[in-house]
């Protein structure tokens, strides 16, 4: 016996090796949120069209199912019946109307049940159609796969936002249907939770919160983030850059830096006993922005790039001095 069409398992949203009761646990699902009584009146033909593809669905793989189990129990009876005794014509009418009985199956005494026969008929017409039976279930899919165009919503936030976790209002007008079936505009307001790390381009979407259209599905809302410009630190992937500029002489005599950290941190950093040479870069481990979805605690680094400040005019006197004291220096 051949295969139930992959449309069927898409309806169900089931995996092809699901089990008779994950089929059942799919369709009850799928059933009490596409009853057409729960709908309203310009959603409602699309509903019916809708629970109608999941009640077909549902009996055709169960009945599938059934089947199946019925004929491998046959295939080993027959086996095992043909390794005790080479003469099994005998039993073998017998079993054979017992497992007919059972599955209903064409050509046999037993009844065959309304699924199973709209199945058959649907497996017929499979079989004399190119490309898999695609364009014999053209229109039955048309009801499933319509959906609105997702609706996309920026979320800006700060780096301190990104660094430490926050949840954000989003205000956004969406498409309505009225009881009229006409599209009117909505305002509504979304919580989004950004977690520690989420970087620019990270999109959230939320089922079904998006605009409405005549006979399709509701459509997704999409939440993209985006990373608002920060007056000190750029970000690189997971790690932080923070450019000084460092006056000559403390470059070459010494000097301590001192800022917060994204997480409100004091962090201090002090240059005594080395000299800050241009395109310098002091690398600090674990003081970027966390790894979403890393191992708890890990995080990115922070790169200090130092641009020291040269003097734009020295006297006589200072061009002598400089000589005398860095004469001697390689």
């Amino acid at each position: 016996m051949g295969n139930p069409p992959e449309l069927y398992y898409e309806i169900l949203h089931v995996a092809k090796d699901a089990s008779p009761q994950g089929v059942r646990a799919a369709y009850k699902t799928l059933a009490r949120q596409w009853h057409p009584d729960k709908h309203p009146p310009a959603s409602r033909p699309e509903a019916e069209a809708r629970f109608k593809a999941i009640t077909e669905a549902y009996e055709a793989l169960l009945d599938w199912q059934e089947n199946r189990a019925v004929f491998a129990a046959w295939d080993e009876v027959r086996s095992r019946a043909a390794k005790k005794d080479s003469n099994v014509g005998d039993a073998t009418p017998a079993i054979a109307r017992a497992r007919d009985e059972k599955a209903g199956v064409a050509g046999s005494a037993g009844p065959c049940t309304p699924a199973w026969e709209s199945t058959k008929k649907v497996y017929s017409s499979c079989s004399n159609v190119a490309g898999g039976g695609r364009r014999a279930f053209a229109e039955f899919s048309s009801y499933v796969v319509r959906k609105a165009p997702p609706l996309e919503c920026k979320v800006e936030c700060t780096l301190e936002e990104l660094c430490n976790g926050c949840k954000k209002e989003v205000r956004y007008t969406r498409d309505v249907l009225t009881k009229n079936g006409l599209i009117t505009k909505k305002e509504v307001t979304q919580t989004i939770r950004v977690k520690p790390g989420w970087r620019k381009g990270t999109a959230v979407t939320l089922e079904g919160a998006g605009d409405e259209r005549p006979g399709c599905l509701t459509g997704d809302a999409v939440f993209v983030i985006t990373e608002k410009r920060h007056k000190r630190f750029k970000r690189l992937g997971d790690d932080l850059v923070l450019k000084a500029q460092v006056p000559l002489v403390t470059a070459l005599t010494g000097w301590s830096l001192s800022f917060r950290l994204l997480g409100g941190d004091k962090f201090r950093c002090s240059f005594r006993d080395e000299v800050i040479c241009p395109g310098y870069v002091k690398v600090v481990k674990g003081g970027g922005m966390p790894v979403a979805g890393g191992e708890k605690g890990a995080r990115g680094d922070l790169r200090l790039k130092f641009d020291v400040v040269f003097p734009e005019n020295l006297t006589d006197e200072q061009r002598k001095g400089l000589a005398e004291i860095l004469g001697g220096c390689a």
